[in-house]
């Protein structure tokens, strides 16, 4: 499967303890995130992820293309809903491809630990 990991600053610390709580289930997949999210996460859990632009810089739309290429399997995009984001429209963008073409997001780490665990083996 492949899965799209997104974290906003203020939500980068809790992407890095989720992916560090299940790394063994993040291993057998394909891994995407932004920039500085996708570093994080490969310094911290040692896991192999593909990294695209920074969010602001076009990270989110570069995501946003493997959605609509059918080439994302799920969504993990930790978003602070307390601080005004510059690429918000682009934010808005992915949800939207995630809800047109069906894609599993979650937008918080409680929901992202339901979505993981359907992918135990």
């Amino acid at each position: 499967m492949n899965i799209g990991l997104i974290a906003h600053d203020k939500k980068k610390k809790d992407m890095i303890t989720f992916c560090q709580e299940h790394t063994h289930i993040l291993k057998n997949h394909a891994l995407f995130a932004t920039g500085t999210t996708g570093l994080k996460i490969t310094e911290a859990t040692g896991l192999n992820v593909h990294r695209f632009k920074s969010g602001p810089l076009g990270g989110d739309q570069e995501m946003g293309s493997k959605i609509a290429n059918g080439e994302m399997d799920m969504l993990f995009f930790f978003r602070d809903p307390l601080t005004a984001q510059p690429h918000e429209p682009d934010v808005s963008a992915l949800f939207r491809l995630s809800d047109v073409y069906h894609i599993p997001l979650a937008t918080n780490i409680k929901t992202a630990s339901f979505l993981i665990e359907s992918l135990r083996e």
